[in-house]
């Protein structure tokens, strides 16, 4: 009997599609999983599902388990939550975190799962690869006690950002978007909320996330001398304006890049990538990050409703895709 699970393909500039793929068996230092949950990274999946990731970053955009090339069609994503169902004695049973497309059931090295604590509930831990980019993005900016900071962008990774500011003693934190909603989910998550002609100025940092020229410029104008912004958007094919006239020489201002591809500098020699995503799935045993999980589907639905995430006609930080046990098949 040849065994196959089914996989979510993007293949643009179509709407995508679900193919049944090759499960290969179980394999000494593997381990077999059953997905539960996905989720979809909606700012980069949108960008590879019109087929946007520029020629330049096709090998730095690769997801971990990605098929295909870009372009497309490509299998990709990589926000998985399901059960070790084979494999290593110590996992068997076990719920695991994988950086694994949406996908029925799939083979990897048991080095690729991480367990997810107790304490975090499974439907949550889908979060864990946008919390593990927001410690990347707070060990880049080290903030500092009393430090007067925005969040510029409420999207899945800036509320994330923000989520974990807000633990920071004697910090000011404001939540900058131009969706009024999002005031909701500042609230929610223990932050003040700003649109952005409303902003506090005199800002020490900045943590830009909203992946618009106009997002980036306002950043610029919060910071007080010297301060800094780190540019977390990702802006794909799409050129990006940064306003390095007027005011930035004179106040002396700084833009740096905070990519999750590679751990901080500031951790690089102390911490590996694996204690990041352990440390971002113990940070989810906190019910405030629910707060980011704005939508769900079954993984059937997905050719439909990836079209819709794309245009924006369904709004979603972060939306989450549910597996039924009979999803895998076999032939």
């Amino acid at each position: 009997m040849t065994r196959a699970a089914r996989a979510f393909w993007f293949n643009p500039p179509g709407p995508g599609e679900i193919r049944a793929v090759p499960l290969p068996a179980c394999g000494p230092g593997e381990v077999e999983v059953r997905t539960m949950y996905s989720g979809i990274s909606r700012g980069t999946e949108t960008l590879v599902f019109r087929g946007g990731v520029p020629a330049s970053q096709h090998e730095l955009m690769r997801a971990p388990f990605q098929e295909g090339e870009f372009p497309g069609p490509v299998k990709y994503g990589y926000l998985n939550v399901g059960v070790a169902e084979d494999g290593p004695p110590e996992l068997l049973g076990r719920t695991v975190f994988t950086l694994y497309p949406h996908q029925t059931r799939f083979v990897v090295p048991a080095s690729a799962v991480t367990v997810v604590p107790e304490a975090v509930p499974a439907r949550r831990a889908v979060l864990a690869g946008t919390v593990e980019t927001a410690v990347n993005a707070l060990w880049d900016a080290a903030p500092l006690l009393g430090d007067r900071i925005a969040v510029v962008g409420g999207g899945m990774v800036g509320c994330a950002v923000a989520a974990l500011l807000a633990r920071f003693p004697a910090v000011r934190v404001q939540l900058v978007d131009a969706d009024p909603a999002r005031a909701a989910v500042a609230s929610a998550l223990g932050v003040e909320f700003a649109l952005p002609a409303d902003a506090l100025p005199g800002c020490d940092l900045v943590v830009h996330a909203s992946a618009t020229d106009a997002g980036l410029a306002r950043s610029l104008e919060l910071l007080a001398p010297e301060g800094e912004v780190i540019e977390l958007s990702w802006y794909g094919d799409r050129p990006a304006t940064v306003p390095l006239g007027g005011f930035f020489h004179s106040r002396r201002l700084a833009v740096r890049a905070s990519q999750v591809g590679a751990v901080a500098p500031a951790r690089r020699s102390r911490r590996t990538p694996a204690d990041r995503l352990a440390l971002a799935l113990e940070l989810l045993a906190d019910p405030v990050f629910d707060i980011l999980i704005t939508g769900e589907c079954a993984f059937e639905d997905l050719p439909s409703v990836m079209p819709k995430l794309a245009s924006g006609e369904l709004p979603a930080l972060c939306h989450r895709v549910v597996y039924r046990e009979e999803d895998s098949c076999s032939a």
